[in-house]
């Protein structure tokens, strides 16, 4: 009897059932817990910026500039959480 195939399939079931029941989230979870405010900071400035994209272009070209210095504050934001997570 070939012992590596069982293992195979036990293995692989312990795989399964870990991710269904939600043990996969185990990872993504501490992968962003490490840096909770630049997180929920960065996740408002995503909704900013999508709130001005939709908004009317009449505004004299501070809606404009409002995205470009939102998305120069989101290259800020995930700079400095790769750093964190890196030093």
């Amino acid at each position: 009897m070939d012992i590596w195939k069982p293992i195979a399939i036990v293995s692989s079931a312990a795989l399964a059932a870990l991710l269904a029941c939600g043990g996969g989230g185990v990872v993504v979870r501490s992968a962003w817990a490490d840096q909770p405010h630049m997180q929920v900071a960065r996740d408002h400035l995503q909704q900013a910026r999508a709130s001005l994209e939709r908004a009317e272009a009449n505004k004299g070209g501070h809606r404009e500039r409002a995205i470009e210095l939102v998305e120069k504050a989101l290259v800020q934001v995930n700079e400095g959480i790769e750093y964190a997570r890196t030093h």
